[in-house]
């Protein structure tokens, strides 16, 4: 059987209200929040004893979906927030914007930080990676039409 759909993309954050602010701010829109705890669901991840807050997010096409999450317990057990883009694992997630520019100045307001430079894809997208809240690296696409 084929996959059918990617539901969600899971990232663990310590202030889960900023970061719901700069994913609205980008354009998603919240979906819901939400308590997790009880022996299901540590079954499901492994950890005994979990409490986990969570706010889904979603994209303005209902198409894609970031999960939040803010764990009460257990303590968290690592901190990957400042790897650089060639460490293993997590990379980013990558938004289509209507405009790269704007959108990296409308997100500087909520904290992000430009980590290289927009670049000119072959006038194909303009292109750019920041650090949210948290460290958190997204890569940012503007299709460039006729009018570059």
């Amino acid at each position: 059987m084929a996959v059918k759909r990617m539901d969600n993309v899971a990232i663990v954050v310590e202030d889960l209200g900023a970061t719901i602010e700069f994913f609205k701010e980008l354009g998603l829109e919240l979906e819901g929040r939400a308590d997790i705890e009880g022996d299901w669901s540590g079954r499901v991840t492994g950890l005994a004893g979990q409490h986990v807050e969570i706010a889904m997010m979603r994209t303005p096409d209902g198409h894609s979906r970031l999960e939040l999450c803010r764990y009460i317990k257990p303590e968290i057990a690592a901190d990957h927030r400042n790897a650089p883009v060639n460490a293993l694992g997590y990379l980013r997630v990558m938004f289509a914007v209507d405009d790269v520019g704007d959108t990296v100045e409308r997100l500087r307001k909520r904290g992000a930080e430009l980590v290289g430079e927009i670049v000119n894809y072959q006038d194909v997208y303009k292109l750019c990676y920041i650090r949210g809240p948290e460290g958190i690296l997204i890569g940012l696409a503007q299709e460039l039409g006729s009018n570059g």
